[in-house]
């Protein structure tokens, strides 16, 4: 399998993994990775309640590099601000809860079970 094509293929795992998480917890799963023409990709919209909720998951594989919680600067949470605005234009505008963005980071060790970390209200 090519670098990317794994990469792809753990993204898509760690974004099913999330969803998951997020269902398991009581949240409605809207969209998965929705796109905005050139300005980017939502991983998951749900809603909490009455809050939206705009989800990056970043998911790696153990020993890497940055763990996945970093990874997540101050230029992506302004994008995902954005992205978010551009949601709501195009779903009818902001839910009565607001809108909040979460981090679901994601490590996947050599062995056993993958751990996933999930941080409310990042940005």
């Amino acid at each position: 399998m090519k670098t990317s094509e794994a990469r792809n293929a753990l993204g898509v795992y760690g974004e099913e993994l999330a969803a998951r998480r997020l269902t398991g917890t009581g949240m409605t799963i809207l969209a998965r990775n929705w796109r905005c023409g050139r300005t980017g990709e939502i991983d998951i919209v749900a809603r909490d309640g009455d809050a939206l909720v705009v989800c990056e998951v970043k998911t790696r594989r153990a020993g890497a590099f940055q763990h996945p919680m970093a990874a997540v600067t101050a230029a992506k949470a302004l994008r995902l601000r954005g992205l978010a605005e551009r949601w709501l234009q195009e779903h009818g505008g902001a839910p009565p809860g607001g809108v909040r963005i979460d981090l679901i980071g994601i490590l996947i060790p050599e062995r056993g079970a993958p751990v996933v970390e999930h941080a409310r209200g990042v940005a």
